[in-house]
Protein backbone atom coordinates (compact mmCIF):
# COMPACT_ATOMS: atom_id res chain seq x y z
CA UNK A 1 0.00 0.00 0.00
CA UNK A 2 1.43 3.65 -0.59
CA UNK A 3 -0.24 5.69 1.99
CA UNK A 4 0.44 8.64 0.68
CA UNK A 5 3.51 8.13 -1.20
CA UNK A 6 3.55 10.57 -4.29
CA UNK A 7 6.91 8.88 -5.89
CA UNK A 8 5.93 6.20 -8.97
CA UNK A 9 9.03 4.10 -8.45
CA UNK A 10 8.37 2.60 -12.22
CA UNK A 11 8.35 -1.30 -10.52
CA UNK A 12 12.08 -0.39 -9.94
CA UNK A 13 14.78 -0.17 -7.09
CA UNK A 14 15.37 3.05 -5.66
CA UNK A 15 19.25 2.95 -7.69
CA UNK A 16 17.44 1.36 -10.78
CA UNK A 17 15.15 4.41 -11.09
CA UNK A 18 17.37 7.11 -10.31
CA UNK A 19 20.14 5.86 -12.79
CA UNK A 20 17.07 5.28 -15.85
CA UNK A 21 16.02 9.06 -14.73
CA UNK A 22 19.71 10.19 -14.57
CA UNK A 23 19.88 8.29 -18.42
CA UNK A 24 16.82 9.78 -19.72
CA UNK A 25 17.69 13.21 -18.49
CA UNK A 26 21.06 13.45 -20.09
CA UNK A 27 19.01 11.92 -23.70
CA UNK A 28 16.42 14.98 -23.11
CA UNK A 29 19.64 17.49 -22.95
CA UNK A 30 21.57 16.26 -25.24
CA UNK A 31 18.03 15.56 -28.39
CA UNK A 32 15.89 18.05 -26.63
CA UNK A 33 13.13 15.62 -27.52
CA UNK A 34 12.31 11.69 -26.85
CA UNK A 35 10.01 9.31 -26.96
CA UNK A 36 8.59 7.25 -23.84
CA UNK A 37 5.60 6.50 -22.03
CA UNK A 38 3.85 9.03 -20.25
CA UNK A 39 4.15 7.82 -16.90
CA UNK A 40 8.05 7.81 -17.44
CA UNK A 41 7.74 11.66 -18.83
CA UNK A 42 5.87 13.08 -15.84
CA UNK A 43 8.58 11.16 -13.50
CA UNK A 44 11.45 12.37 -15.94
CA UNK A 45 10.05 15.76 -15.95
CA UNK A 46 10.14 16.30 -12.00
CA UNK A 47 13.53 15.06 -11.93
CA UNK A 48 15.20 17.02 -14.75
CA UNK A 49 13.31 20.72 -13.94
CA UNK A 50 14.57 21.64 -11.11
CA UNK A 51 18.44 20.53 -12.39
CA UNK A 52 17.32 22.97 -15.68
CA UNK A 53 16.33 26.27 -13.16
CA UNK A 54 19.99 25.41 -11.16
CA UNK A 55 21.67 26.08 -14.69
CA UNK A 56 20.31 29.58 -15.09
CA UNK A 57 23.05 30.31 -12.48
CA UNK A 58 26.73 29.09 -13.82
CA UNK A 59 28.95 28.70 -10.96
CA UNK A 60 31.09 25.71 -10.12
CA UNK A 61 28.87 24.94 -7.52
CA UNK A 62 26.06 24.68 -9.87
CA UNK A 63 28.32 22.73 -12.23
CA UNK A 64 29.20 20.42 -9.51
CA UNK A 65 25.56 19.98 -8.17
CA UNK A 66 24.23 19.26 -11.90
CA UNK A 67 27.23 16.72 -12.10
CA UNK A 68 26.21 14.32 -9.29
CA UNK A 69 22.63 13.90 -10.78
CA UNK A 70 23.57 13.43 -14.26
CA UNK A 71 27.28 11.70 -13.83
CA UNK A 72 28.32 13.11 -17.64
CA UNK A 73 30.99 16.37 -17.90
CA UNK A 74 29.55 16.64 -21.85
CA UNK A 75 25.97 17.02 -21.12
CA UNK A 76 26.92 19.40 -17.93
CA UNK A 77 28.62 21.96 -20.45
CA UNK A 78 26.07 21.02 -23.15
CA UNK A 79 23.67 22.21 -20.54
CA UNK A 80 25.42 25.27 -18.85
CA UNK A 81 26.45 26.28 -22.92
CA UNK A 82 23.44 26.17 -24.72
CA UNK A 83 20.36 25.27 -22.93
CA UNK A 84 20.87 27.80 -19.94
CA UNK A 85 20.96 30.36 -22.19
CA UNK A 86 17.50 29.75 -24.23
CA UNK A 87 15.60 28.77 -21.03
CA UNK A 88 16.83 32.44 -19.22
CA UNK A 89 13.77 34.16 -19.34
CA UNK A 90 11.44 31.50 -18.91
CA UNK A 91 10.57 30.70 -15.06
CA UNK A 92 9.36 27.28 -14.88
CA UNK A 93 7.87 24.70 -16.90
CA UNK A 94 10.80 23.72 -19.60
CA UNK A 95 9.52 20.55 -20.65
CA UNK A 96 6.29 19.89 -23.16
CA UNK A 97 4.59 16.16 -22.88
CA UNK A 98 2.56 15.64 -26.02
CA UNK A 99 0.75 12.14 -26.35
CA UNK A 100 1.53 10.09 -29.01
CA UNK A 101 -1.25 7.04 -28.98
CA UNK A 102 -0.73 3.46 -27.45
CA UNK A 103 2.15 1.14 -27.56
CA UNK A 104 1.59 -2.08 -29.44
CA UNK A 105 1.95 -5.12 -27.64
CA UNK A 106 1.39 -3.82 -24.14
CA UNK A 107 -1.45 -0.55 -24.96
CA UNK A 108 0.83 1.38 -22.81
CA UNK A 109 0.48 5.16 -23.62
CA UNK A 110 2.84 6.47 -25.38
CA UNK A 111 4.17 10.54 -25.52
CA UNK A 112 7.22 12.50 -26.53
CA UNK A 113 8.43 14.37 -23.89
CA UNK A 114 10.86 17.89 -25.38
CA UNK A 115 12.33 21.06 -24.16
CA UNK A 116 9.66 23.97 -24.75
CA UNK A 117 12.28 26.58 -26.15
CA UNK A 118 14.00 24.39 -28.67
CA UNK A 119 10.58 23.60 -30.59
CA UNK A 120 9.99 26.03 -33.08
CA UNK A 121 6.58 24.97 -33.98
CA UNK A 122 4.52 25.47 -30.83
CA UNK A 123 6.93 28.48 -29.82
CA UNK A 124 4.28 31.45 -29.76
CA UNK A 125 6.50 34.38 -30.29
CA UNK A 126 7.76 32.34 -33.96
CA UNK A 127 4.08 31.70 -34.57
CA UNK A 128 2.71 35.41 -34.07
CA UNK A 129 5.69 36.67 -36.20
CA UNK A 130 4.90 34.15 -39.10
CA UNK A 131 1.04 35.15 -38.92
CA UNK A 132 2.48 38.94 -38.84
CA UNK A 133 4.66 38.20 -41.89
CA UNK A 134 2.16 36.51 -43.46
CA UNK A 135 -0.25 38.98 -43.29
CA UNK A 136 1.70 41.62 -44.36
CA UNK A 137 3.14 39.90 -46.94
CA UNK A 138 -0.28 39.00 -47.93
CA UNK A 139 -1.21 42.81 -48.31
CA UNK A 140 1.76 43.62 -49.83
CA UNK A 141 0.87 40.84 -52.14
CA UNK A 142 -2.72 42.13 -52.83
CA UNK A 143 -1.09 45.69 -53.05
CA UNK A 144 1.38 44.91 -55.61
CA UNK A 145 -1.13 42.73 -58.02
CA UNK A 146 -3.61 45.78 -57.61
CA UNK A 147 -0.60 48.31 -58.30
CA UNK A 148 0.56 45.75 -61.16
CA UNK A 149 -3.29 45.03 -62.51
CA UNK A 150 -3.54 49.01 -62.64
CA UNK A 151 -0.18 49.23 -64.11
CA UNK A 152 -1.47 46.60 -66.86
CA UNK A 153 -5.16 48.24 -67.81
CA UNK A 154 -3.29 51.97 -68.11
CA UNK A 155 -0.59 50.10 -70.79
CA UNK A 156 -3.39 48.50 -72.16
CA UNK A 157 -5.09 51.21 -72.93
CA UNK A 158 -2.04 53.02 -74.27
CA UNK A 159 -1.39 51.12 -76.34
CA UNK A 160 -4.86 50.68 -77.64
CA UNK A 161 -4.79 54.30 -78.38
CA UNK A 162 -1.65 54.97 -79.43
CA UNK A 163 -2.42 53.18 -83.10
CA UNK A 164 -5.69 55.28 -83.48
CA UNK A 165 -3.56 58.41 -82.90
CA UNK A 166 -0.78 57.35 -85.24
CA UNK A 167 -3.78 56.20 -87.66
CA UNK A 168 -5.06 59.86 -87.84
CA UNK A 169 -2.12 61.56 -87.58
CA UNK A 170 -0.89 59.41 -90.70
CA UNK A 171 -4.20 60.23 -92.44
CA UNK A 172 -4.03 64.20 -91.41
CA UNK A 173 -0.66 64.11 -92.88
CA UNK A 174 -1.73 61.91 -96.63
CA UNK A 175 -4.14 64.86 -96.77
CA UNK A 176 -1.65 68.04 -96.42
CA UNK A 177 0.13 66.54 -99.06
CA UNK A 178 -2.52 66.23 -101.34
CA UNK A 179 -3.30 69.68 -100.58
CA UNK A 180 0.61 70.62 -101.35
CA UNK A 181 0.44 68.06 -104.26
CA UNK A 182 -2.77 69.81 -105.95
CA UNK A 183 -1.28 72.98 -104.86
CA UNK A 184 1.75 72.38 -106.69
CA UNK A 185 0.09 71.12 -109.78
CA UNK A 186 -1.71 74.03 -109.71
CA UNK A 187 0.67 77.09 -109.69
CA UNK A 188 2.42 76.12 -113.02
CA UNK A 189 -0.60 76.83 -114.85
CA UNK A 190 -1.10 79.66 -113.26
CA UNK A 191 2.72 80.57 -113.94
CA UNK A 192 2.42 79.49 -117.64
CA UNK A 193 -0.73 81.77 -118.19
CA UNK A 194 1.09 84.95 -116.17
CA UNK A 195 4.47 84.48 -118.97
CA UNK A 196 1.87 84.05 -121.79
CA UNK A 197 0.09 86.98 -120.77
CA UNK A 198 3.25 88.79 -120.27
CA UNK A 199 4.50 88.19 -123.02
CA UNK A 200 1.03 89.01 -125.08
CA UNK A 201 1.62 92.86 -124.50
CA UNK A 202 5.57 92.42 -124.61
CA UNK A 203 4.88 91.70 -128.13
CA UNK A 204 1.75 94.27 -128.88
CA UNK A 205 3.89 97.11 -127.35
CA UNK A 206 6.60 96.32 -129.86
CA UNK A 207 4.96 97.29 -133.06
CA UNK A 208 3.54 100.26 -131.47
CA UNK A 209 7.09 101.35 -130.72
CA UNK A 210 8.26 100.45 -134.65
CA UNK A 211 5.55 102.52 -135.96
CA UNK A 212 6.46 105.45 -134.27
CA UNK A 213 10.17 105.56 -134.62
CA UNK A 214 8.97 105.32 -139.05
CA UNK A 215 6.46 108.02 -138.30
CA UNK A 216 9.10 109.98 -136.95
CA UNK A 217 11.96 109.47 -139.55
CA UNK A 218 9.32 110.28 -142.79
CA UNK A 219 8.83 113.67 -141.05
CA UNK A 220 12.33 114.39 -140.72
CA UNK A 221 12.59 113.39 -144.51
CA UNK A 222 9.79 115.64 -145.43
Amino acid sequence: MRHGNKVNNLGRTAPHRKAMLSNMACSLIQHKRINTTVAKAKALRGYVEPLLTKSKTDSTHSRRTVFGYLQSKEIVSELFRDVAPKIADRPGGYTRIIRTGYRLGDNAEMCIIELVDFNDIYTNEKAKKTTRRSRRAGAKGDEATTVVESDANTTAEAVSEEPVAELETVEEVETVEEVAAEAVSEEPVAEVETVEEAAAPAEEAAPESTDETTSEESTEEK
